[in-house]
């Protein structure tokens, strides 16, 4: 393949400057869009600027992810350009108990995005615009905390860290992954659904746009994910609940039963034989 960007046509590259225009705007989250042909990890790239005092609103978006990863910390690769890697620095004024939502929070933004962008007018044989409504041609649910899911599929992954004072937020969203390029057989990719969005400028758009709202909203009310709506959306769109899980804990530990509420912490909470479990972190596994 030739080395030049639009060597794949199905995969055309992503522009800094026009993504600074459409998404830069005086009194707007977003302060700055990078795109980088190559890195190891956005996160970790980020981090050391947060460190180094960048502002609220920085986001960084790679084509190509060298060091990324997984579910349990294992490495994830992916063809340049066959997805939407980037992160987002934070510095959310809400109470530290609150701050576990900016993963939920996220995953709602994002889920939302690709049902917009994925729908299909099957009337008019076409994909719709963002917001012109239509069926939904991809069914996008959350997995609690931090994954989404096409059926039992990985659709995406996202990777929070607090650095100092900030959030750094990670996305990476399969797009273009083709079957004989998934890493793992677990995962999928919006061209596997049917969905081939090949411009993937749009689609990102749509997600900083769609997760300054919420953000702005969650933090005008203090982190609150009842009155600013977040913890309904969530729940409306998470596939756990109601699902048979077992949670892996931090030390071996494991607890198996139904997965019934999200609480107002973000904690997923799990009615098992002893009661009532609620987790802050884990990582489940949907049981069949």
């Amino acid at each position: 393949m030739s080395d030049s960007p639009y060597g794949d046509l199905d995969r055309p590259p992503l522009h800094e400057a026009a993504l600074e225009r459409a998404l830069v705007q005086d009194g707007g989250l977003w302060r700055e869009v990078r795109v980088v042909a190559e890195t190891g990890s956005t996160n970790a790239d980020l981090a050391e600027r947060a460190r180094d005092g960048a502002p609220e609103g920085t986001v960084l978006v790679t084509e190509l992810q060298t060091a990324g990863r997984g579910r349990l910390g294992r490495a994830w690769t992916a063809p340049s350009r066959s997805g939407l890697t980037f992160s987002m620095l934070l510095r959310p004024p809400v109470p530290v108990p609150m701050l576990g939502w900016a993963s939920l929070l996220t995953g709602v933004a994002v889920a939302t995005a690709v049902r917009r962008m994925t729908a299909w007018s099957q009337r008019e044989e076409r994909f719709l615009d963002a917001g012109e409504g239509g069926d939904v041609a991809v069914d996008v649910r959350l997995k609690w905390p931090n994954d989404l899911l096409v059926g039992d599929r990985k659709l995406a992954g996202i990777l929070v860290e607090k650095v100092d004072d900030a959030l750094v937020v990670g996305v990476g969203l399969n797009v273009g992954l083709r079957k004989d390029e998934l890493p793992v057989e677990t995962a999928t990719s919006l061209a596997i659904e049917g969905a081939p969005l090949s411009d993937r400028s749009p689609l990102l758009r749509a997600i900083l746009r769609g997760f300054a709202t919420w953000y702005r909203e969650w933090t005008a009310l203090g982190g609150d994910p009842e009155t600013s709506g977040l913890r309904t959306a969530y729940k409306d769109l998470c596939a756990t609940l109601g699902r048979e899980v077992r949670v892996e804990l931090p030390g071996d530990e494991r607890v198996n039963g139904t997965a019934e509420d999200i609480d107002g912490a973000g904690r997923l909470v799990v009615a098992g034989p002893a009661g009532d479990n609620a987790i802050s972190a884990g990582d489940v596994v949907h049981v069949r």
